[in-house]
């Protein structure tokens, strides 16, 4: 890769360029979804690392959707709570299977999906709705969507045939990625389908914080058809944008040099304005004072120019110039992107526009726009994580434990308390199942809460004797086992920590005459 200049923040490679910038496409359809019936018939493809899952399908179910050849599967092992539902009848002819079905929540406030993945992966993750009168009330919900404890977005419905979706890039700095929906007072919330893609490391790089998609336009397009997953390897979605005229290549065009590889039949297509002279633009509106946005733009020289020919044009940002002359290369994508993000602006406009020398107009054959999402809550420690997970399964918890048991601390589960800094992940430092309904020995999960202070298992028929791992946690310093069925010993290192007073056994006197203490 050849440094362009270290000032303009440019490089340029035989594959790529990068370069600075961000924003709101004005001729984007975010309602993507109404156009399934519309999605181009391919071919299946490998769809390893895929995670393709149909919220509300029934228990155990499975099926290769018939337009995309894609696998989903039932999301009740991902779930504990919600409702299976299904749209109206009338909707299903215009959609793809997996929004036939759809799981709403009408009780607890956060509703948690638990997906095990690939930690240090960089995903493609995408939530989609599709409301379709499920309840058959025609009142369109508002709610809140969070990845892990963080908000992702607000979810919006704004109307009943016409869904809507979320689209993350993200890197899970654990083994699991919890996606939740948060209920507001505006609406019970729901989801039709949940997605997983494992994208190129070396693509969509960021300085901070994850990617959610603003745009993706397939520019030119004289078909008017979407595409995903079979053209595209990493079934991201592309939408038709024919604002300007479109010119169009029959033959394939090269991306397997391309980290981000946009689709041949998306590439073979690119838009040019009307007159040679004119110039190409598009234009967005920031989302919010602080919105910062990455750009990627894909390029391909469609027409076998004559020896009389040229194409080379120039590109500005809010009127700064920041890349040029550029000349795309003959069936072959080059991608033009934002190594940081763009200037903060509270619009944004990229120009396109020929150079002096140059006989034809400019082109652009695809654009990808996303904002940036700063995610500040870090998770609970995965060992606390996984331990408190293993506690609700062994003593089947009824409590409403979804989502990061810690944080947002809003939302932390019922029975625990968290310690908290600006340096490390939240950890469990205190537990309190008294009066859950607990039965059988005390689990040995609780010696992987290695912080934890207070325990507290009173009022519950938990039988055996007090295990030596709780002697091990060494900053435990109360434990309440009063009212249960506890029988046989009690570790000596217990008592002892005991009789020194840096911890407090509670309800052990109630069998003291079973236990055959030892000092």
């Amino acid at each position: 890769m050849v440094e362009k200049s270290a000032s303009s923040i440019v490089s340029i490679s035989k594959k790529k360029v990068t370069w600075s910038g961000m924003g709101w496409f004005k001729h984007f359809i975010l309602a993507f979804l109404g156009g399934f019936a519309l999605i181009h018939l391919v071919h299946a493809q490998d769809q390893t690392g895929f995670i393709s899952i149909d919220c509300g399908l029934t228990a155990n179910s499975s099926y290769k959707e018939a337009t995309t050849g894609l696998n989903y599967i039932s999301d009740a092992t991902f779930i504990e709570t919600g409702e299976s539902k299904k749209i109206s009848t009338e909707f299903k002819g215009s959609y793809q299977q997996q929004v036939w079905s759809l799981r709403s929540f009408p009780q607890g406030i956060r509703n948690c999906y638990r997906i095990n993945i690939t930690q240090g992966t960089k995903y493609l993750i995408r939530a989609t709705f599709l409301y379709g009168n499920y309840d058959g009330q025609s009142k369109l919900p508002q709610f809140d969507l969070h990845l892990g404890p963080n908000l992702w977005d607000t979810v919006i419905i704004k109307n009943v045939s016409i869904g809507v979706f979320k689209e993350l890039i993200h890197v899970p700095s654990l083994n699991n990625l919890q996606v939740c929906l948060v209920n507001t007072d505006l609406g019970t919330p729901f989801i039709s389908a949940i997605e997983l893609r494992p994208l190129n490391s070396n693509a969509y790089v960021t300085q901070s914080g994850s990617l959610a998609l603003l745009a993706r336009t397939d520019d030119g397009s004289v078909t008017n058809i979407s595409y995903r997953y079979g053209d595209d390897v990493y079934d991201r979605f592309w939408q038709p944008d024919n604002y300007y005229k479109g010119i169009v290549t029959s033959h394939t065009i090269d991306s397997q040099g391309n980290e981000y590889q946009p689709p041949s039949v998306v590439m073979s297509s690119a838009a040019i304005p009307e007159k040679d002279s004119s110039t190409l633009t598009f234009n967005w509106k920031a989302e919010n004072a602080t919105s910062e946005y990455y750009i990627y733009m894909h390029f391909a020289e469609v027409v076998d120019l004559k020896a009389n020919q040229s194409r080379s044009f120039n590109i500005t940002v809010n009127g700064k110039f920041f890349y040029g002359p550029f000349v795309p290369d003959y069936l072959s994508t080059v991608t033009v992107y934002s190594p940081s993000a763009l200037m903060i602006a509270k619009n944004y406009e990229v120009s396109i526009f020929k150079t002096e020398n140059s006989t034809l107009p400019p082109i652009l054959n695809a654009v990808e726009i996303y904002s940036v999402r700063d995610f500040p809550y870090s998770e609970t420690d995965q060992q606390d994580l996984d331990a408190i997970t293993k506690i609700k399964s062994s003593y089947g918890v009824k409590r409403n434990w979804q989502g990061d048991p810690c944080v947002p601390q809003a939302y932390s589960w019922e029975g625990l308390n968290c310690s908290y800094d600006d340096y490390n992940p939240p950890r469990i430092i205190s537990l309190n199942l008294s009066s859950s309904g607990l039965t059988g020995e005390i689990t040995v999960d609780i010696s992987n809460l290695q912080m934890l202070q207070y325990l507290d298992l009173s009022n519950n028929s938990l039988t055996g004797s007090v295990p030596d791992f709780l002697s091990q946690l060494q900053y435990l310093r109360v434990i309440n086992l009063e009212r249960n069925q506890l029988t046989g010993s009690v570790p000596t290192k217990l008592i002892e920590k005991s009789k020194n007073g840096s911890l407090s056994l509670r309800g052990l006197a109630v069998y003291i005459e079973n236990f055959n203490i030892q000092y």
